[in-house]
C-alpha cells in the first residue's frame, strides 16, 4: 500500500492541474466571448448612430427636392414673362428702324431743298443738314437705348441675379490666403543647431530630399521653409515635427521621417477627397482620381487654394444646376473636376486644362466633364448646359470679394490700360480709375458731347472695355458732364 503511495499523490496532483487548466481555459475562452460581445455591440451602436445620420440627410434631401420643383415652377413662369418682354423689345426695334427710314427720307428732300434755296452743293447741304439733325439722331437713340434696357434687360438681369444670388448665399465659405513659405515653433533655440547638424549635413540632407530651401535665422524658436510647392513644404513641415518629436536628427534618420511624412500626407490627402465626394453625393470616384483630388490642397491661384476653390465650384454648379431644373448631381461633379489638372503641373509639361483631359480620360469619365474641364477656360466651346454652368460658377468664386490677390505688376497693367482704352474716346477730357479698379469715373467735354450722348458714350465705353480688358468682377463707368458760362465785366 506504501508502495502505491507516491503515484496516488502524482495522480492527484496532476487532476488538480488539470482542473486548474479547464478552469482557466473555460475563464479565458468567456473572456473573449466577452470582449466579442462588447465590440459587437459597440459596432452596432456605431452602425446605429450612422443609420440615423443617414435617415436626417434622407429627410433633408427630400425637403430640398420639393423646394426645387417650386424654384423650377417660378422660373417657368419668369422665362415666359421675359420672353414676352422680348418680343416687345423686337417691336420697339422695328418702329425705331421705321423712324430711321423716315429721317432719311426727311432728309433727303431737305437737302434737295435746301439746294434749290440756297444754291448749295450737295455736300455743304448734307454737312448743315447733319448739325441739324444730330442732337434728334442722338436724343432718340437714347431714348431708345435706355428704354430697350428698362424694360427687357432688366427683367432677365433680374432672374439671372435671382438664381446666382441664391446659389451664392447658399453656400458660402471663408478665404486664406496661401503663401510660399511656412514658419515652424521650435521646442527651444538648441533644437536649430540639431537641424543644421555637423558642418551642415542634416540641413543638406533635409533641403536636398525635400526640395524645401529652410531659413535659419536670428529668430528665436523659429524656422522659416520657403518653396513655391505647397506640397513638398508640407512634407517638410511634417518630417521637422517627426523628428523633433523622435529627438534622433541625423541624415538615416531624416530620409526615414521624410518617407514617413509622404505616407501620411497622402492618406490625409485621401481621406480628405473621400469626405469631400460624400459630401457632396457625386457617386463612385476612381482612386486615383482621389488621390489627384486631393494634392489640390497643396496648390493655390493667385492666393487661393485650388481644393477649396474646386469645392465652391462644385456646390454652387449644383445649386445653379438645381435652380435651371437640370442634372445637379453631374454639375458638381463636373465642377469639382474642373481643375484637376493644376495637381499634375508641377510633374507633367502642359497647361492644367489639357492635363485634366488627359487624366481624366484614362478613367472614363463622362463625356460633360471632359468638355467642361476642356472649356472652363475658353479653350473650346462648350458643348452642354453644364460646361456653361461651371463657367459661371468658377468666375463667381474666383471674382468673389477676398477670394483672390492680384499682385502689383499686373494690377498696375490693368489700371494703365483701362484709363489708355477711355481716354481714347473723343469727347473725353479725363477719366479717374476709383474702387481698385472696380469703377471709371469719366469727365466728357461739355461742348463735344450732350446728355443724350453720354448715354451712348457710356455704352460704347462698356463695349470697348468688354472686348479689350480681362478683369474680376464687373466695371462701373460713371459720365460726368459740367456746363460752365463764363463773362467778364468790363
Amino acid at each position: 500500500m506504501l508502495t502505491l503511495l507516491p503515484e496516488i499523490l502524482i495522480f492527484i496532483l496532476l487532476f488538480i492541474l488539470l482542473f486548474f487548466a479547464v478552469l482557466y481555459y473555460i475563464k479565458h475562452k468567456i473572456r473573449n466571448e466577452q470582449i466579442s460581445f462588447e465590440k459587437i455591440l459597440r459596432d452596432t451602436k456605431k452602425e446605429a448612430e450612422y443609420m440615423q445620420d443617414y435617415y436626417k440627410r434622407y429627410k433633408d434631401i427630400q425637403c430640398l427636392e420639393e423646394k426645387l420643383k417650386n424654384d423650377e415652377n417660378i422660373l417657368n413662369e419668369k422665362i415666359k414673362s421675359a420672353e414676352k418682354l422680348e418680343k416687345t423689345a423686337k417691336n420697339k426695334i422695328r418702329e425705331y428702324d421705321d423712324k430711321l427710314l423716315k429721317i432719311k427720307n426727311i432728309k433727303n428732300q431737305e437737302v434737295k431743298e435746301l439746294e434749290r434755296i440756297s444754291r448749295m452743293t450737295s455736300k455743304e447741304a448734307a454737312q448743315k443738314l447733319l448739325v441739324l439733325l444730330e442732337s434728334d439722331l442722338a436724343r432718340e437713340k437714347a431714348n431708345l437705348i435706355i428704354n430697350f434696357q428698362e424694360k427687357f434687360k432688366s427683367e432677365k438681369e433680374k432672374i439671372a441675379r435671382e438664381i446666382l444670388a441664391d446659389a451664392v448665399l447658399r453656400y458660402s465659405s471663408d478665404y486664406v490666403y496661401e503663401t510660399a513659405v511656412s514658419t515652424i515653433r521650435l521646442p527651444s533655440d538648441e533644437i536649430k543647431g540639431c537641424i543644421i547638424g555637423r558642418e551642415g549635413r542634416n540641413i543638406r540632407a533635409l533641403e536636398l530630399l525635400t526640395g524645401v530651401d529652410f531659413i535659419i535665422d536670428d529668430t528665436p524658436e523659429t524656422i522659416t521653409l520657403s518653396s513655391f510647392d505647397p506640397y513638398k513644404r508640407e512634407i517638410a513641415r511634417v518630417a521637422i515635427e517627426l523628428l523633433i518629436s523622435d529627438g534622433r536628427i541625423q541624415p538615416s534618420k531624416i530620409e526615414e521621417m521624410i518617407e514617413k511624412a509622404k505616407k501620411q500626407i497622402n492618406k490625409d490627402i485621401k481621406t480628405e477627397s473621400q469626405k469631400i465626394i460624400f459630401d457632396l453625393q457625386i457617386g463612385e470616384v476612381n482612386d486615383e482620381i482621389l488621390e489627384t483630388l486631393g494634392r489640390l490642397k497643396y496648390r493655390t491661384s493667385y492666393g487661393q487654394n485650388a481644393l477649396q476653390h474646386s469645392v465652391e465650384v462644385a456646390y454652387i454648379s449644383g445649386l445653379l444646376a438645381s435652380e435651371m431644373g437640370v442634372d445637379a448631381k453631374l454639375a458638381k461633379r463636373c465642377g469639382l473636376f474642373h481643375d484637376i489638372g493644376k495637381a499634375l503641373t508641377y510633374t507633367m509639361e502642359g497647361s492644367h486644362v489639357e492635363l485634366g483631359v488627359s487624366f481624366l480620360s484614362k478613367y472614363s469619365e463622362p463625356k460633360e466633364v471632359l468638355n467642361t474641364v476642356a472649356s472652363h477656360h475658353g479653350d473650346c466651346k462648350p458643348e452642354s448646359i453644364m460646361a456653361i454652368i461651371v463657367q459661371a460658377a468658377d468666375t463667381i468664386s474666383a471674382s468673389r470679394p477676398g477670394a483672390r490677390r492680384e499682385n502689383l505688376e499686373s494690377y498696375t497693367k490693368r489700371i494703365e490700360k483701362l484709363e489708355s482704352i477711355v481716354n481714347n474716346f473723343e469727347g473725353v477730357e479725363r477719366c479717374y480709375v476709383i474702387q481698385a479698379g472696380r469703377e471709371v469715373s469719366v469727365v466728357v467735354s461739355p461742348d463735344k458731347i450732350t446728355d443724350d450722348g453720354m448715354v451712348v458714350l457710356a455704352r460704347q465705353i462698356c463695349k470697348k472695355i468688354e472686348e479689350n480688358l480681362n478683369y474680376p468682377g464687373q466695371i462701373r463707368v460713371s459720365m460726368l458732364r459740367e456746363n460752365r458760362i463764363i463773362e467778364y465785366a468790363k
